[in-house]
């Protein structure tokens, strides 16, 4: 039981590290989604998809390598050193390289080369702390890579209230002023790039000490093991990217150049009605990771890699039948423009997409720890497929409620091919029966509160209190050990 505790106690910390920052996040989208029209809030969205590619293309799965290796050399500092060596000359020549074609790619991805700009200096920023952050975790120090996380975030949002809010008054009040130097008519897209690059650059700052830290050693014969273990991962990371983020770049594309922009807006802003899902599932993968691999040698790693599993399906149906009862209630909150709302009939299809995606993140502990990464390359390969196929076929139709599909066909394919595949190489006991019940149950009320009884809080209120019903009464047995424990 102390085991647990100190998993989910790490979690809850690591947890309040994206949560509170996703939370703050939350207040940029009423921001955005009002002083933006959808046309322009779409173009950012398709920016900030195309950042999430090249994100995952300089981390070039080393986050996951070094963790691997951290936990298995007894030479950890010659672990760090290699790692940080290898990102730092890579991130260089990346913004070498981009900087001198980034009219190229302005041309090639019909974005601003000022955005292109901005863009370059953000992915460097942010690949450049991808090794300290990871330091931090594989130590334990949850409470310092929380309060850096919060602080980027916290001086990203106030820096885009003060360009975005105070200094259009600040400059329309006192024109001549200091400050109104700084405003510029129609410039509210490159504001918000600006305040990104101000907090990236506030937190490579904060984490600069590590690089005066190292030696510098490369170690050559330990880079190409952990590129071997990690490529495998770096093709998984571009599945990913494909999965989440390149519906909203094809919307762009496929659909009409008159409604693309708006479609992708409203898709975009609607999506982020999911991030309660995202948030749960991003937290717990921060605090997991580091605990599979270091459980890994235990006696009872599968048992209580089955157990941990089912605890998270308890815990992310209960949050996706919550999110989806009270989803119209999010809506006014978040997105106040009703223009807006007309894509909020994708917003169930992406909270169970990412509750499938978050199931396969512990599927997937199997082919991790027998070190057989390219599997995992291999089922995320074939979901960026059912992404890709689906998006092409489905959109010209159907617009973003076809991106939605796609999505969910996506996770939940990697979902049951990863199932699947584990039992054959490194069997678990889950305990499907509970597994498939919570899961289901949750999908048919959730499939009941949305499509049938939409806004009926009285049967979506009825509808919870019975889950939740459902499951102390699968699980008292633990629940009163936890309450015996805690009384003695």
């Amino acid at each position: 039981m102390e085991l647990y505790k100190n998993l989910f106690k790490q979690t809850a910390i690591y947890g309040l590290a994206t949560v509170l920052p996703r939370m703050f996040s939350f207040l940029l989208v009423p921001i955005y989604t009002d002083l933006l029209p959808k046309e322009a809030y779409g173009k950012v969205s398709i920016i900030f998809s195309w950042m999430i590619f090249f994100n995952v293309i300089l981390a070039y799965g080393m986050e996951t390598s070094f963790f691997r290796f951290y936990n298995k050399e007894t030479n950890k500092k010659n672990v760090i050193e290699t790692t940080t060596v290898s990102i730092f000359w890579t991130s260089i020549l990346f913004l070498f390289l981009a900087l001198l074609f980034r009219n190229a790619l302005a041309n090639s991805s019909g974005i601003d080369v000022q955005y292109i700009t901005y863009t370059i200096w953000i992915l460097v920023l942010d690949a450049l702390v991808i090794i300290p952050f990871s330091k931090l975790r594989a130590n334990q120090q949850p409470m310092y890579y929380a309060t850096i996380k919060i602080g980027n975030v916290v001086i990203n949002l106030l820096l885009n209230l003060f360009f975005l809010i105070a200094l259009p008054k600040i400059a329309q009040a006192n024109p001549s002023g200091f400050l109104s130097t700084f405003y510029f008519d129609d410039f509210q897209i490159g504001y918000i790039f600006v305040s990104n690059i101000i907090a990236s650059l506030a937190t490579f700052l904060a984490l600069s000490p590590n690089y005066s830290q190292v030696k510098w050693h490369f170690d050559f014969d330990l880079w190409k093991r952990m590129m071997r273990y990690g490529l495998p991962i770096l093709v998984a990371g571009i599945a990913f990217a494909i999965n989440e983020q390149f519906d909203k770049i094809l919307l762009g594309k496929l659909l009409p150049a008159n409604i693309a922009d708006s479609e992708v807006g409203v898709y975009s802003a609607c999506y982020k009605l999911g991030l309660f899902m995202v948030l749960f599932r991003t937290a717990y993968t921060l605090g997991i990771e580091p605990f599979f691999f270091s459980h890994a040698d235990k006696e009872n790693a599968t048992q209580t890699y089955a157990t941990v599993t089912k605890y998270f399906v308890i815990f992310g149906s209960f949050i996706m039948l919550s999110v989806i009862v009270f989803a119209d209630l999010f809506k006014m909150l978040m997105i106040r423009d009703s223009s807006y709302w007309e894509a909020m009939k994708v917003v169930p299809l992406i909270i169970l997409a990412n509750f499938f995606l978050g199931i396969y993140t512990n599927l997937s502990v199997w082919y991790k720890l027998i070190d057989k990464t390219h599997i995992g390359a291999w089922i995320s390969i074939v979901g960026a497929i059912v992404t890709l196929v689906l998006n092409f076929l489905l959109i010209p139709k159907y617009s973003y409620y076809g991106s939605a599909i796609a999505t969910i066909a996506a996770y939940g394919s990697m979902m049951l091919i990863s199932y699947f595949m584990g039992n054959k190489y490194y069997p678990i006991p889950y305990d499907k029966k509970k597994i498939g019940s919570y899961l289901g149950l949750s999908i048919l009320f959730s499939i009941l509160s949305f499509y049938f009884f939409r806004e009926n809080y009285f049967v979506g209120a009825a509808l919870l209190i019975a889950f939740l019903y459902f499951i102390y009464h699968n699980e008292k047995e633990t629940l009163q050990r936890i309450i015996n424990r805690k009384s003695n």
